[in-house]
């Protein structure tokens, strides 16, 4: 089965497969999630640099994603990238990430990130990370929900 997310005018990089899709009208969403979470996962907004919950967590845990806690990053792929938001550099599998070619700012393209379960906003991925997959995931605090390994 592919996914195919409702992210309309953004031609789709990598389509992965998931089972347990999560579909919600907006009205649901909004009963789930707060404000902030609204606005960057449902919304694609971003929150300020610096200023999300992550950004500088040292814990050893699980990242999920905030909306369907779909297990999307390990804390053994956090870095250090100085930019203000959470870092990774690789998801915690193929198929727990979609990539999208951002292009709503003419004068910047980018790709975006959406979890694959539900379609939510999670951030960017740029190609100037750590070895060994040289990737940078540039997540939102907001989007995330952590695990602490127990």
């Amino acid at each position: 089965m592919l996914l195919a997310c409702s992210l309309p005018n953004t031609p789709e990089k990598r389509i992965s497969p998931i089972k347990n899709r999560v579909d919600k009208s907006d009205v649901d969403w909004r009963k789930q999630l707060t404000a902030q979470q609204f606005y960057v996962l449902r919304e694609k907004g971003t929150e300020r640099p610096f200023s999300g919950e992550y950004w500088n967590n040292h814990e050893n845990g699980t990242y999920l994603c905030a909306a369907c806690q779909l297990p999307l990053f390990t804390s053994e792929t956090k870095f250090e990238s100085g930019t203000g938001w959470p870092s990774f550099y690789k998801p915690i599998s193929d198929t727990a990430i979609v990539v999208y070619v951002d292009d709503r700012y003419a004068a910047m393209v980018r790709d975006e990130t959406v979890c694959a379960r539900c379609g939510s906003h999670l951030g960017h991925v740029f190609p100037d990370g750590p070895k060994p997959t040289g990737m940078r995931y540039c997540m939102n605090s907001v989007a995330l929900k952590f695990q602490t390994n127990d």
